[in-house]
């Protein structure tokens, strides 16, 4: 059996009292993937996988709600949306601040989101309502829209941390070493800048400024809006 490689962290831990600390050597495994809080890492750092995991789990959530609440005609639409906002978006967004969406995830999440809302509305595909139209009749946000704006909101809390704080730090911080031959790995700061200047206009060359005005950063969000349907 191939033993897998293993790495030499040095790990601080706190000692009697907790005022003083001192460094110690661990051996960790170096697994292809392993999860922490929930969220899907692999050694490729590629969010695909996870993002596949969260569609996952929401569509076998809505099989299990299907007969009993989704298409239930004595709930209300009101009991249905209360249902999708606080059960089945969560399942399906979970850390959804540190995807990188591609134009097939963003498709599978959109597909995910109106399969529920399709039926909340008693509707089905061959209907040919648009999604922005069946948003609109429930009263629902884009979903899309919503990971978009949690994800511009999360990079204005790393672009305003202070130094110091490990998320900041790790967001400003530029590997170095040769990196490996074929195409680079799009990494979250380059995704969300692209998106910032795709959705907002904002080149990336003064995103930092513009992050760092709390009230200014805040209302540009408030003010996004929704993609246009595709097709």
């Amino acid at each position: 059996m191939k033993k897998r490689p293993r790495m030499l962290f040095k790990l601080p831990f706190l000692i009697s009292g907790g005022t003083k600390q001192k460094e110690t050597e661990e051996i960790l495994p170096q697994v292809e993937e392993f999860k922490y809080l929930g969220v899907l890492f692999t050694s490729e750092g590629r969010m695909e996988q996870e993002i596949d995991r969260r569609i996952g789990a929401a569509s076998a959530l809505m099989r299990t709600l299907h007969r009993s609440i989704v298409v239930n005609r004595e709930l209300s639409r009101k009991a249905k949306l209360s249902i999708y906002r606080s059960i089945f978006v969560p399942s399906l967004t979970y850390g959804h601040e540190l995807w990188v969406m591609t134009r097939r995830t963003r498709s599978r999440v959109q597909a995910a989101e109106m399969s529920f809302l399709h039926r909340v509305a008693g509707l089905s595909l061959r209907d040919r309502v648009r999604s922005s139209a069946i948003r609109e009749e429930l009263g629902v946000e884009s979903l899309l829209l919503r990971v978009e704006r949690s994800q511009m909101r999360w990079l204005g809390h790393l672009v305003r941390m202070p130094p110091g704080r490990l998320p900041g730090e790790v967001f400003r911080a530029c590997p170095s070493g040769r990196r490996l031959p074929g195409r680079p790995r799009i990494r979250w700061r380059d995704y969300v800048s692209r998106l910032v200047w795709e959705r907002l206009g904002i080149p990336p060359d003064e995103l930092e400024e513009v992050a760092g005005e709390r009230e200014v950063w805040a209302s540009l969000l408030r003010l996004l809006p929704p993609r246009p349907d595709p097709g």
